[in-house]
C-alpha cells in the first residue's frame, strides 16, 4: 500500500487490519511461532491503548520540559568533544551517542553499560547473516540476555515506590506489570528500539538533508525558530520507520483491489510520505513547509 490515503485507510481500521502479533505482529517477515513476541505496537485496541498509556507519560511535555537542562548539556557536550579539521563518524559520535545516553536516562539504566542498549536496538531489527547477527539462534540469545539484565532492574523497582522511569512505570502499571517473560521481552525491544533506531536515523538524515540542501540552512540560519518545523519535516524526508504491515482479518477492498482474510498489509511510509496528491512538492526538502507534521513515519 503505496498512496497517502489507502495507508491511513489501512492505519486506521483496526477491526479489519489487525497488528496482532498472533497473526505475525507488524513486519514483513513472520517470526518464528516459539518466539513471536507480544508488545503493544503488535496489539489491537483496547489492550494496545491500555499499555501504550502506561509508558507514554515519559514523553509528554512536560516531562520533556524537566528533562530540557539534561538533554541540552548532553547535546552540547557532545558537539563540543567533537574533532576539528579531520574526518569522523557522526552516526556514532552524535547520532548513537546522544539517543543512547538519553534513552539509558529515561529507562534509569545504569549509564555505563549504555551501549547494550545500542547493541540490543541493533540485534533487535536485525536479519539473520547480513552483518549484526550470524543466525537465528545468536539473535534469540541476546535478546534474551536483554531479557534477563531488565529483569534484575524490574526486580529492584517493583518492591521499591513507584518511579518517573520506564521500567518503574512497567513495574507498576495496571495492564503491564503481570506481563509473560515474552510479552516483557517485547515490550522492552520496543521501547529500546523506537527510543533509539528512529531518532538517531532522522538526526543523521536530518544533517545529510540540510547538507544537500545549503538553501535550508540559510533559512535556518536567519529564523532558528523554524527549529520545530524543520524536525517534522526531517522526520516526514527521512521517514525512520520506512514501513509496517497488517494483516486482514476480513474480505474487504481497498482502492478498488479486493484483500482477502489473511494477507498480508504492507504499508509503504516512506512512499505515502512523497504523494503529491497530498503532499506539495513532496520531493523536495522544505524546514518551512507548510503543515509539516502531516507525515506518516509513525504511521500517523
Amino acid at each position: 500500500v503505496t498512496k497517502y490515503k489507502d495507508i491511513m485507510t489501512v492505519d486506521t481500521s483496526h477491526h479489519i487490519y489487525s497488528s496482532e502479533s498472533g497473526y505475525g505482529g507488524i513486519t514483513i517477515r513472520d517470526a518464528p511461532v516459539d518466539f513471536r513476541l507480544p508488545m503493544f505496537i503488535a496489539m489491537d485496541p483496547p489492550k494496545h491503548d491500555q499499555q501504550r498509556k502506561v509508558v507514554s507519560p515519559i514523553v509528554a511535555p512536560e516531562n520533556l520540559a524537566k528533562l530540557e537542562i539534561t538533554i541540552r548539556e548532553r547535546m552540547q557536550g557532545i558537539l563540543d568533544s567533537l574533532p576539528r579539521n579531520e574526518t569522523f563518524d557522526w552516526v556514532d559520535l552524535v547520532s548513537i551517542e546522544l539517543t543512547t545516553q538519553m534513552l539509558a536516562t529515561l529507562f534509569d539504566f545504569p549509564f555505563h553499560d549504555r551501549r547494550k542498549l545500542t547493541r540490543w536496538s541493533d540485534v533487535a531489527t536485525a536479519v539473520p547473516g547480513t552483518g549484526i547477527v550470524d543466525t537465528m539462534e545468536q539473535r534469540r540469545a541476546e535478546l534474551w540476555e536483554c531479557a534477563d539484565y531488565f529483569t534484575r532492574l524490574w526486580n529492584e523497582r517493583v518492591n521499591a515506590e513507584p518511579g518517573n522511569d520506564l521500567i518503574s512505570m512497567l513495574a507498576h502499571g495496571e495492564s503491564t506489570r503481570n506481563m509473560e517473560p515474552k510479552e516483557f521481552l517485547g515490550n522492552l525491544i520496543l521501547l529500546i528500539v523506537g527510543g533509539n533506531d528512529t531518532t538517531r536515523n532522522s538526526i543523521t538524515g536530518g544533517v545529510v538533508a540540510l547538507n544537500e540542501n545549503p538553501s535550508e540552512i540559510r533559512k535556518l540560519k536567519e529564523d532558528p525558530d523554524l527549529i520545530p518545523n524543520m524536525v517534522s519535516e526531517i522526520i516526514r524526508w527521512q521517514t525512520p520507520l520506512a514501513h509496517m504491515r497488517r494483516t486482514a482479518i476480513a474480505d474487504t477492498e481497498l482502492a478498488g483491489r479486493h484483500i482477502k482474510k489473511g494477507d498480508k498489509v504492507v504499508m509503504w511510509y516512506v512512499s505515502g510520505n512523497r504523494d503529491e496528491e497530498v503532499i506539495p512538492r513532496a520531493d523536495e526538502f522544505l524546514i518551512d513547509r507548510p503543515r509539516a507534521r502531516q507525515h506518516l513515519s509513525f504511521g500517523f
